[in-house]
């Protein structure tokens, strides 16, 4: 299996799907840096020589932000939104959506499995 940056890659994938296992690289991204550094677009991972896989981690360590750091950077945005306790800030420290969804139904992926409270009486039901 090839390695870049840390990463293995699959095998039997073309380089451009191959390359989207990195975090931060996409089908674009992963196009551009192969027309960049020159590799075959239709070739397999497996057959790569050990020059190929050189330039394209040169490539992706030089001009993009990929991997390690790009979760750090994206962290450290986090944090810092947390604390300077903005609105988006908060709700990332709640765990609830970010983005202006609903909350009274839905959200199920955000606030997780669903914790029943105890039953409310009513007006009603006190009549």
């Amino acid at each position: 299996m090839p390695r870049i940056l840390g990463v293995d890659i699959p095998n039997d994938k073309v380089v451009e799907v191959a390359l989207t296992y990195l975090y931060g690289v996409g089908p674009a991204t992963a196009r551009k840096i192969v027309s960049e550094v020159g590799v075959k677009p239709g070739i397999r991972a497996k057959n790569l020589t050990d020059d190929e896989l050189g330039r394209i981690a040169g490539l992706l360590d030089k001009v993009y932000v990929v991997e390690g750091q790009l979760r750090r950077q994206v962290a450290q945005n986090l944090q810092r939104l947390k604390k300077i306790g903005c609105y988006r800030g908060v709700r990332h420290g709640r765990n609830l959506p970010v983005r202006g969804q609903r909350t009274r139904t839905n959200a199920r992926t955000r606030k997780g499995k669903k914790k029943t409270v105890a039953g409310k009486k009513s007006v009603k039901a006190m009549r």
